[in-house]
């Protein structure tokens, strides 16, 4: 061989060997890429904020402009201050104008201006417009929470590698590859920052970054000043000793944050519920008898537009009031999109299969309306039967189906108003019937989000068991490396002492490759064919792997270490998880019984009462002439009282139990998502499973309440009724 071949030769290794010393490739390309596969589109709310503002401008204060830019950078979004407002301004004049060309129709049709339906349109245009207006806000309050739960995961990959190697830059560099998105795209982007020569150097452009930080977590900064301080110490003691202050400063810094937050918490959502739930429902109640006093000017749509949006809106504005003030730092830290079952969470099948279980039920619920089509049904005070396909009548009376007990009333009961118009129904069966109608959305909601996220779950859940499992083998692997014994034997050694637990089959895996397929450790580990970690896909583990595989490289001492502080972090992570969990889950328990239980029973008792009401009045009312002709008098002045209470004015109760029903599903919507990010931080997959399976819980319970209290009321009703007939 020539020399000139022979330095050729060893020209390329040492350009492989220095080129593997650098920090991260070429960031500019790779964070590039990194945001097109985060956020491969823009937003909807983003295509709109560039399509109406690039039309319109409004310009913005130089306070309020500061302050949309600051949500606006940390939420990554690609607009501007001016665009936001005027998305929001648009929102609110379109809105409005739209509403006051639809009364202006409606009162050209009618000769009847809807003066409810302006009011109603301008609260909505209000709302829509503090909505848009501050999209920005909850878009950086959602993405600071989805961020800040990785922050304690990046303290101890950053400490974990400068505790071998003391170089910033690569350990910064070492995170941003095998940190999970979106704190990952963050650090990507300090590099980012340095090649546009936007700052100097990779430390003062992470101090710059720490600094958006300051409002939402100090401890963070802190973490990392501690960590750059260690750059300096003179000694190797002292410098390992800085490290690990600042992995326990974060940890310290969450739980205090997490402590105070509980307590101010709890005052608020008692609040969200007492006047979200109870006294809303408890008005619920008097609606019938308000709608006849008042001369019918309450109709159903009036209680479907007030309870099932207005009311709604007021509870999600306080509960997003509850979830800003949320500090950050803990909180699940697995990102969804990155599960090998994510597919099966995005699948539309779900909701088709829901569909097809819900609709009868749905259709069991408009029974009453679909009795009244004529082609279907003869009028029972028109006997010509000539049309009617099945032969049925539209109404039968409780004699004629066999429950004669019940008396002589209609199981339907539409009834004619003073106009002659067709009201209703107020029938006890029809009542019953209605209950279909929020079970099957409750049922449709719940089966689909059972289907999408009940396998993702139980894979988290493993995930997380093995976890906790690994830390103890984490700590046995230590050991036997710091003995001096290779690591790819002290991962048999570690298997042979880990029988019974799932890790067991992780190093079994590991070891199996390097003795039977040849592998080097890290092949073995990560190959994407044969590698241990495809069958265990952990961040944790993976990181704790990659970490072992780097400080290997430095010694056996090293990878003793780095290994030792990572079992000792999960540990400390874990105890301070379980406070956090025993601090929240007297709230959210509370919260969760009150939504699941309270709520739904409270409910299911109005729909009885209103019930109730409707039949003794009817009752009364069709009594009223024959008891007064045959005393000679109207019993008192009660006819002349009974004829202020019309029925035919009344909201029927088939349609009051409709809205009922519609708005605990709005409120156990509203509440998981709050409590989810009280106790996980944004967390979507949670928010998803715990929705069907309060959906499920509350919407089963409130159907057997109502059912229960629809008919032991009627009863009563009947049965105090019977002595005046």
């Amino acid at each position: 061989m020539k020399a000139e071949d022979i330095l050729n030769k060893y020209s390329r290794k040492i350009e492989n060997e220095i080129e593997s010393e650098k920090p991260a490739g070429n960031f500019s390309r790779e964070f590039l890429q990194f945001k097109r596969d985060l956020m491969p589109h823009l937003s909807r709310y983003e295509n709109w904020c560039n399509t109406i503002g690039n039309i319109i401008k409004i310009n913005v204060s130089e306070k309020d402009k500061t302050r949309i830019q600051k949500h606006i950078d940390i939420a990554h979004l690609n607009i501007t201050p001016s665009q936001s407002l005027t998305l929001a301004v648009m929102a609110l004049l379109v809105t409005f104008f739209a509403g006051v060309l639809g009364s202006i129709g409606i009162f050209l049709i009618t000769e009847s201006f809807p003066v409810m339906l302006l009011v109603l349109v301008l609260m909505l245009s209000l709302f829509l417009f503090y909505y848009v207006y501050t999209m920005p806000m909850r878009l950086a309050n959602s993405w600071r929470l989805k961020a800040s739960s990785q922050m304690v995961p990046c303290i101890l990959y950053v400490v974990a590698y400068m505790k071998h190697t003391s170089n910033l830059e690569r350990a910064i560099s070492f995170t941003a590859q095998h940190l999970s998105p979106p704190l990952s795209l963050d650090f990507r982007k300090i590099f980012w920052d340095v090649e546009t020569g936007k700052y100097s150097t990779i430390r003062e452009s992470l101090d710059a970054y720490l600094e958006t930080w300051r409002d939402y977590s100090i401890e963070f900064i802190e973490s990392f000043h501690l960590i750059e301080s260690s750059l300096y110490e003179p000694s190797e003691e002292k410098r390992i000793a800085s490290l690990e202050r600042a992995l326990q400063v974060i940890l310290d810094g969450v739980y205090e944050k997490m402590l105070k937050y509980t307590h101010t918490i709890r005052s608020p959502l008692t609040n969200i519920y007492m006047l979200g739930i109870v006294l809303p429902t408890l008005g619920l109640a008097l609606l019938p008898l308000a709608s006849t006093l008042l001369g019918g000017m309450f109709s159903w749509y009036h209680i479907f537009i007030l309870f099932n949006l207005i009311v709604p809106f007021f509870v999600f504005y306080l509960t997003n009031e509850v979830m800003l003030k949320r500090p950050g730092g803990y909180g699940e830290t697995s990102v969804l999109e990155l599960n090998p079952l994510y597919p099966q969470y995005k699948s539309k099948k779900p909701y088709l299969i829901a569909f097809l279980i819900c609709i009868p039920l749905f259709i069991i619920g408009l029974m009453p309306f679909i009795f009244q089509i004529d082609f279907l049904t003869y009028n029972i005070n028109n006997q010509n039967d000539n049309f009617a396909i099945f032969g049925l009548k539209s109404d039968y009376t409780f004699s004629e189906i066999h429950l004669g007990f019940l008396g002589e009333s209609k199981i339907f009961n539409f009834m004619e108003d003073e106009n002659g118009n067709i009201v209703g129904p107020f029938g006890l069966l029809a009542l019953i019937l209605s209950l279909f109608i929020p079970l099957s959305i409750a049922l449709f909601f719940s089966i689909s989000y059972k289907i999408k996220s009940r396998e993702l779950i139980k894979s988290r859940e493993s995930s997380k068991q093995l976890e906790k499992e690994f830390a103890s083998s984490l700590f046995q692997l230590g050991n036997r490396i710091g003995d001096g014994m290779p690591a790819e034997i002290a991962f048999a050694r570690v298997a042979e002492s880990s029988k019974g637990l799932v890790t067991e089959n992780f190093f079994k895996t590991v070891n199996t490759n390097i003795q039977q397929m040849g592998m080097g450790l890290e092949q073995a580990i990560f190959s994407p064919r044969r590698g241990a970690i495809i069958y265990y896909p952990s961040m944790l583990i993976s990181i704790s792997m990659k970490i072992l595989v780097e400080s290997v490289k430095k010694g056996l001492n090293v990878a003793a270490r780095s290994l030792m502080s990572i079992s000792e972090y999960v540990k400390n992570i874990s105890k301070i998880n379980e406070r956090l969990n025993d601090l929240l889950a007297e709230i959210v328990s509370d919260m969760k019984s009150n939504m699941t239980f309270l709520a739904p029973l409270l409910a299911g008792i109005v729909v009885g009462l209103g019930s109730m009401i409707v039949m003794i009045l009817s009752k009364l009312q069709e009594l009223t002439p024959t008891v007064g002709g045959e005393a000679g008098m109207d019993l008192g002045g009660v006819a002349g009282a009974l004829s202020v209470f019309d029925i035919t004015k009344m909201i029927p109760p088939y349609f009051l139990q409709i809205s009922i029903g519609i708005y605990i599903i709005e409120i156990i919507f509203i509440l998981t998502s709050t409590l989810v990010t009280v106790d996980s931080g944004e967390d979507k997959l949670k928010k998803v499973y715990d929705t069907g399976n309060n959906l499920l819980t509350g919407g089963l319970f409130y159907l057997i309440t109502a059912l229960i209290a629809v008919i032991a009321l009627a009863v009563l009703a009947i049965v105090a009724l019977s002595g005046l007939g």
